[in-house]
């Protein structure tokens, strides 16, 4: 099912927690609504589950306008972050219970509905456990019968309100994958929201990044981290450096040193330079550089992380190493960014 939201505004009271917002999802698309708190991701996840109204604009699932279709009319699987499972009833009696309570007109026989919801259980690798109350589930498997339970009426769209939330890094991974697999098997066009974004960039074909009430950048995981279009988008994802530079005969120039970096076709003045720690080559330390004492020098993982105090006050710059490579307190490294962007003085933050 093709998800169309069309200039859509949001008000609380006065305040807009959705400005103009417009977003097309394809059929059988997974979609990753990322921003921080504040930003508009849950509400636009309401407004599209019908759960909300909005103050303007419109809701379209395919052709129809569905703006004013409550949320059984709209047929919606929703996982919330706290499960909300039934704790009375089974892990069985719980993925079938929206097929239960439907009208008698849409309602299937009672032996379709339980083997529906065995299928199921096989399918989030649950089965067997049928018989068992939530609370004899751990977190990771309350969060699977949530899930089944949301595909058992064969939604049009799947909707996930940080649905791995409450749960511990090493689970979250586990599920992350899982959930791709799954809807790579069952095609649900589905919605997700998430601050993480190693979430959002592991799990969704497209991600749209949001700040203050309005969308940032829409690309594929790749395009987002990759070309941020923007000093939100490029410091909200992933780590990364911010230099104030100025632009002057085609070159960037800190202070009267240039870095050697060519910023052809730019127009002269001040601006913001923004690169990766990992998008840098390390240099003598001479005239085309960037260079800096050693202030912090720490392991992380398979790379080195070192911050250098470049001279510019409150502008410390994290760059990485690779492990082996010694980086002692108070010596001296230089570099020059081989991947960045430019954004003019005034645009950042």
């Amino acid at each position: 099912m093709e998800v169309r939201v069309q200039n859509i505004r949001k008000e609380f009271g006065r305040f807009p927690a959705l400005n103009d917002v417009s977003l097309d999802i394809r059929s059988g698309e997974l979609i990753a609504l990322l921003g921080p708190s504040g930003s508009g991701k849950t509400t636009l996840l309401r407004l599209i589950a019908g759960l909300e109204t909005p103050t303007e604009g419109t809701v379209y699932f395919g052709e129809e306008d569905a703006s004013k279709k409550t949320v059984q009319e709209r047929n919606i699987g929703f996982v919330f972050q706290h499960y909300a499972l039934f704790r009375h009833m089974t892990v069985l009696d719980n993925v079938s219970f929206g097929l239960k309570v439907r009208k008698a007109s849409r309602r299937p026989p009672a032996a379709e509905i339980r083997a529906r919801a065995l299928e199921l259980l096989e399918l989030v690798q649950l089965g067997g456990l049928e018989k068992r109350y939530p609370a004899q589930l751990s977190g990771g498997q309350r969060q699977r019968v949530a899930l089944a339970r949301a595909m058992a009426v064969e939604p049009n769209v799947l909707l996930l309100d940080e649905p791995f939330g409450a749960l511990d890094a090493q689970v979250r991974k586990e599920l992350r994958r899982w959930l791709r697999e799954i809807h790579d098997r069952t095609g649900h066009t589905t919605v997700f929201v998430t601050h993480d974004q190693d979430e959002a960039l592991e799990l969704a074909d497209r991600v749209v990044v949001m700040s203050k009430g309005k969308i940032e950048q829409i690309g594929t995981p790749d395009e987002i981290y990759d070309q941020p279009n923007s000093p939100f988008v490029f410091g909200f994802i992933g780590e990364s450096n911010i230099i104030p530079v100025r632009v002057g005969n085609g070159q960037l120039w800190i202070g009267d040193r240039s870095i050697g970096v060519s910023a052809s076709g730019e127009a002269d003045g001040l601006a913001h330079l923004y690169f990766r720690p990992h998008d840098v080559e390390l240099l003598d330390d001479s005239d085309g550089s960037i260079a800096g004492t050693v202030a912090v020098s720490r392991r992380v993982a398979g790379t080195r992380h070192v911050e250098l105090d470049i001279g510019i006050s409150d502008c410390r710059v994290e760059i990485e190493l690779p492990p082996e490579m010694a980086a002692a307190d108070g010596s001296r490294l230089a570099f020059r960014p081989t991947r960045w962007r430019l954004f003019r003085e005034g645009a950042a933050g």
